[in-house]
Order: C-alpha cells, then structure tokens, then sequence
C-alpha cells in the first residue's frame, strides 16, 4: 500500500505529464500559426482575414470534440443555464482571447509572441489568489513565479537588450490575449465543477469560432483559401486547440489554478524551440538550458505540497 507521501508525488507526476502534453501543443501553435499566415496567403494588413483564419481553426477543433464524446459515449448534453456559462467562457477564451492573439502574432516575431505568452502565469496565480482559498498566494509562490518568468525572459534576452521593441499591436495585444487567457482560466473551474469537462470544451469552442467567424465575415476577411496542401496544418492546428483544452478544463476541474497554470512557462520554451526547427528563429543555447532549470524550479517551488514536505522530513528524521 503507498505513503501518503508516495500517493502525493503519483499525482503530480499525472498532473505534469497531462500538463506538459497541454504546453507542448499550444507551444507549436506559434510557428504553426505563422506558417499558415503563409499557406492561407492571408493579407499582413487585413486582420478579419487573421480572424476568421481562428475562427474556422476553433470550429474544426469543437467538430472533433463532438466526435471524440460521441465515440466514446460522454454526454454532451447542457442545461440552458449551462449552455449560457460556456457561451461566456467561449467568448472570453476563445474569441476575445484569440482575436487578440492572432493579430498579435502577426506582429510580432512567433519567438517573441511564445515568451510574452508566459504573462497568463502571472494573471493566473494572482488572479486564483483573490478566488480560491487553496491557491492563496505564498512567498514560495511568488518566488517560483518570478523564477519561471526569469526563465522565460532570459530566453529572448540577445546581448543585453530583449529582442526588437514594443508593438501595442503586437506585443501588447499578445499580453492582453494572455491575460484573457487566465480569467478565462478562472472561469473554467467555475463551471467545471458542474458540467462534463469535453462539453466545455467543445462547446466554448464552437460558440467562440461563431463569433470569429462572424467578426471575419463582416469585415470582410473571408477570402481564406483551403487547398490540400494547407489543410493537413488546418488539422494540426485545430487538434492542438481541441486536445490542449480538453486536458487543461480536466485539469483545472481538480486541481488549484495555480498549480496548474505554472506549467504554462513550458509553453514558451517549448515555442522557442519548435520556432528555430520549423522558421529558422534564432536559439541562444546557453540561454535555453538556464531557462529550463529556472522553469523547472518555478514548477517543483509552485507543486510541492506541504503535506509531502512534512512526510519527507519525518522519513528522513526515521532513517536517520
């Protein structure tokens, strides 16, 4: 029979598998979203064209959600005071959140986009302070957050500046989707606590690709151009967003915000990474591997649990 101590550790070593699964999917977003602003021949200066780029991606990936819980027999089935709360929550994580992101992106390097998308950590855990008893705010949290946002800076620090400057319109919109990202994050275990987890998820992404692709509609972005050779990345990118979703509402349904959310600074390393390999932006190795071990202690600070600390420490005073 396991220790309590041992039972503690399965769980987070569970929870870091499915949240690191999460982070990579989302991290491939980045270059996968500027490789298709290629494949779709979607206009730099036309942003309703971006939109409803989003939009038909969050649409696809609910279709494939349906489909999943129809396979495996999950109900889908809402109340109207349901189908309400992941309306909201589709509107705030899915449209709102990804407006701002795909035109962000757009503007900014997919490099410089992944480590500013770190910024949903903060939002999150501070956030979670102010509306959950259990993710209160510690010293030791707030030192494993700045540690894991250090890690995430350093990264993209060239020399001793950070790469190009500051875009309101870049930059900026991509921290604004990051913090729509968190609250939305907040809302999720709101509603999780009652309705299926693959429902949220497949409905907040239905509802919210509605709104985008209305927004692109009416504005005139509706030219996307769909050929063989770009749907294969329509796909993938509509299977991050209906895999990363489905296993981060699971998560956050049973877990503190905040000790979930600290895994979201392996999002932007794994971005760096995957935006060398596939569109040749620059990769600082000494730099990556500092950002790695700070990222790594960021999350070991935010995860360890001090009823796991007090069983080490009465093993060691036994053994000892």
């Amino acid at each position: 029979m396991k220790n309590k101590s041992e039972i503690i550790f399965t769980k987070n070593y569970v929870i870091m598998i499915m949240a690191v699964i999460s982070c990579f999917l989302w991290g491939s977003a980045f270059p996968s979203i500027k490789i298709g602003y290629n494949l779709f021949d979607i206009d730099g200066n036309n942003p309703y064209q971006k939109i409803m780029f989003a939009g038909l991606r969050f649409l696809l990936s609910s279709v494939m959600v349906f489909i999943f819980c129809i396979l495996t027999k999950r109900s889908l089935r809402l109340k109207k005071a349901d189908l309400q709360k992941v309306t909201i929550l589709g509107l705030i994580q899915t449209a709102i959140q990804y407006m701002f992101f795909y035109i962000g992106l757009s503007n900014t390097s997919s490099t410089k986009g992944s480590i500013l998308s770190a910024t949903a950590t903060f939002f999150s855990v501070i956030l979670a302070h102010f509306f959950y008893s259990e993710d209160r705010l510690t010293i030791r949290k707030i030192i494993g957050v700045i540690l894991g946002f250090l890690g995430v800076v350093i990264v993209n620090i060239s020399g001793n500046n950070i790469q190009s400057g500051f875009l309101f319109i870049g930059e900026g919109f991509v921290i604004i989707s990051s913090l729509m990202g968190a609250i939305a994050g907040i809302y999720t275990k709101k509603i999780a606590k009652d309705i299926n987890t693959f429902a949220i998820s497949g409905y907040q992404l239905f509802t919210g690709s509605l709104f985008l692709i209305l927004i692109g509609f009416l504005g005139g972005g509706q030219r996307i151009i769909i050929t063989t050779e770009n749907y294969g990345l329509l796909i993938y990118l509509s299977f991050i967003s209906a895999g990363a979703f489905s296993l981060w509402t699971v998560l956050l349904k049973y877990n503190g915000v905040g000790k979930v959310t600290i895994y979201k600074f392996t999002t932007p390393l794994f971005g760096v990474m995957l935006s060398y390999i596939f569109l040749g932006e620059r990769l600082l190795g000494l730099s990556v591997v500092l950002s790695i071990i700070l990222v790594s202690i960021s999350i070991i600070m935010i995860n360890i649990e001090k009823a796991y600390i007090k069983e080490l420490q009465t093993q060691l005073r036994h053994r000892s």
